[in-house]
């Protein structure tokens, strides 16, 4: 479960363990981004899965898309938004449950602490080899080289034309203003 995750993402590794031949991954090139800093990822492709949760006798199955990434793993897959509102499901990071409506009732799915735990344990550890591997020091150097300078855009910041200064508050000594445009309506 992935509570910031705008998509499903699934391993090649774990799309590869499951038997199924890649040329039904659709062809793609959308990159998505927020996976490294200030990089875009671009998957392998898309590819629409049944996917069941519950057991035999109170279960839901949807079609979900999963895009498929070549990173190196910690988990299967991740489960993001779009898993939550085409299931209607509620996830609960606190107890790690997920809540889905199912014909019989409420469906739960969760795992231990003690899993959570080993899953944390394998990123650190994925974490740390990208460290004393020196990617990460290529990628900081990109990044450095990709990223303004911050102290320098507020230097250069100028005013446009059109603009007024109005009182924050007329009442207050300090005398601090705010720039707007006259060229707004009044709404």
């Amino acid at each position: 479960m992935d509570e910031g995750s705008g998509l499903n993402i699934m391993y090649a590794k774990t799309f590869d363990e499951m038997g199924i031949d890649r040329t039904r991954i659709h062809l793609t090139r959308a990159p998505f981004h927020n996976v490294m800093p200030e990089k875009q990822a671009v998957p392998l492709g898309q590819i629409d899965l049944l996917v069941t949760f519950g057991d035999q006798s109170n279960n839901r199955t949807k079609i979900l898309t999963f895009e498929v990434v070549e990173f190196l793993r910690t988990y299967h897959a991740i489960l993001g938004h779009p898993c939550y509102v085409k299931f209607m499901a509620i996830p609960n990071y606190t107890y790690l449950k997920l809540k889905i409506p199912g014909p019989s009732g409420v469906i739960t799915v969760g795992t231990s602490f003690q899993r959570a735990y080993e899953c944390k344990v394998e990123c650190y550890d994925h974490a740390a080899t990208i460290v004393t591997s020196g990617a990460l020091a290529a990628i900081k150097k990109e990044v450095t080289e990709e990223t303004p300078d911050p102290k320098k855009s507020i230097e250069s910041f100028e005013p446009t034309e059109g603009s007024k200064e109005v009182f924050i508050d007329p009442d207050s000594p300090d005398g601090k203003v705010v720039r707007i445009g006259i060229m707004l309506s009044s709404k």
